[in-house]
């Protein structure tokens, strides 16, 4: 569906415009539709966005830095979320052996299972919708939004 038949608006200044609407738009879109995969779950999607950057991690520990720094949405609360995580067992947190002051954070094989099972319910959800697209328009997808971002 078009964006002015979405938001009921049919003007708009300039081409511009609309298409920062329409990124918005889709944006909030694409994150309902996570966040109702992700609610059975019992996790939000800023936590799924933690636990994928400690799975990328492999065996390396992460920091609240390092997650900040990785995490898309970068208002978000690390230490709060680990936290929440830490607390449904997800993600253990660990002093580190070189610098007692580090604390290191790692995903558990409960967190990694969880991870397995919502990250295939959204690739399912996500393939069945993005049908619309192109492989080819994907990539050129991609890289209008690289270009929109500098």
């Amino acid at each position: 569906m078009k964006i002015e038949e979405e938001i009921k608006q049919s003007k708009f200044i300039n081409e511009f415009q609309k298409a920062h609407i329409n990124v918005l738009f889709t944006a909030a879109y694409l994150n309902q539709n996570v966040a109702c995969i992700l609610k059975p779950h019992n996790i939000s999607w800023q936590q799924f966005n933690i636990l994928r950057i400690l799975r990328g991690m492999g065996e390396e520990p992460a920091t609240i830095k390092i997650l900040t720094e990785r995490m898309i949405d970068k208002m978000s609360n690390a230490s709060r979320l680990v936290e929440k995580l830490k607390q449904k067992g997800l993600v253990e947190r660990r002093t580190c052996e070189h610098d007692r002051r580090r604390v290191d954070i790692v995903i558990t094989q409960k967190g990694l299972d969880l991870l397995t099972q919502t990250s295939e319910e959204i690739d399912q959800t996500f393939h069945q919708q993005q049908m619309a697209l192109s492989e080819e328009e994907a990539l050129q997808l991609n890289v209008l939004l690289d270009k929109m971002r500098g």
